[in-house]
């Protein structure tokens, strides 16, 4: 599954790249959604977070936040977004996983909307749920 993201890290395309070590590489995002709008991304091909084991998946998001304070120190936004998107459906559209640091400047920069369902679900359904959930771990 060579993506994209695989011929950055192998140097066969160009990237700004502003950090690096043996598990993952970050980069900025060629779309820059905003001002420093970076990518972080695991070297090794997983196509998405079920792939993923503990040691990746910690290393990763101590990179996340590592980038995360560089970000705000460098351009002082007024908020940050980390976004992670899971399976077309989610809006995934390179298959090799990547978190998004998306620092946020005014509410208007970037759109996301989520449904709110407050108050449709029964407290019993929400049991069910939550069992679903904790069984499965």
């Amino acid at each position: 599954m060579s993506t994209i993201f695989t011929k950055i890290i192998k140097r066969e395309i160009p990237a700004n790249i502003i950090y690096e070590d043996d598990l993952v590489i970050a980069f900025l995002d060629i779309s820059q959604a905003t001002l420093g709008h970076t990518l972080v991304v695991t070297k090794r091909e997983y196509e998405n977070i079920f792939e993923l084991d503990d040691k990746i998946s910690a290393h990763l998001y101590k990179v996340v936040v590592k980038l995360s304070k560089a970000i705000n120190k460098a351009f002082n936004p007024s908020g940050l977004n980390i976004l992670n998107n899971n399976g077309q459906v989610a809006g995934q559209t390179v298959f090799h996983y990547h978190i998004h640091i998306i620092p946020r400047y005014n509410e208007s920069d970037v759109n996301f909307t989520l449904t709110n369902n407050y108050g449709l679900a029964t407290q019993e359904e929400l049991e069910k749920r939550c069992k679903a959930i904790q069984s499965a771990l």
